[in-house]
């Protein structure tokens, strides 16, 4: 084998090329590791909503309870009222 001498057009076109070269695979490595650092962010910001939507689930979880406390609280209310009308009858501050 033997060296084929570039003319000087020649050699800046080699160097302009390998300058774009390395400059277009620096721009993809600065371009993927934002992808990855994105990705990263979206990962925990996916797991922070996953958890709060957990909780929110947790908190929900008894809603079953909540005509059966309405209930209690309208007979609880009931009978405070007969209470009410009562003494109210026996202090004579309430009419029959």
């Amino acid at each position: 084998m033997h060296a084929v001498a570039l003319s000087g057009t020649d050699h800046t076109r080699w160097l302009v090329t390998n300058i774009v070269g390395l400059v277009v695979v620096v721009a993809v490595a600065v371009l993927l590791s934002i992808l990855v650092y994105l990705v990263k962010v979206i990962d925990r910001r996916v797991a922070t909503v996953r958890d709060t939507l957990k909780a929110a689930e947790a908190n929900t979880a008894d809603t079953a309870l909540i005509p059966q406390v309405a209930g209690g609280v309208d007979a609880v209310l009931a009978e405070g009222l007969q209470h009410h009308l009562f003494l109210g009858r026996v202090l004579g501050k309430v009419k029959s």
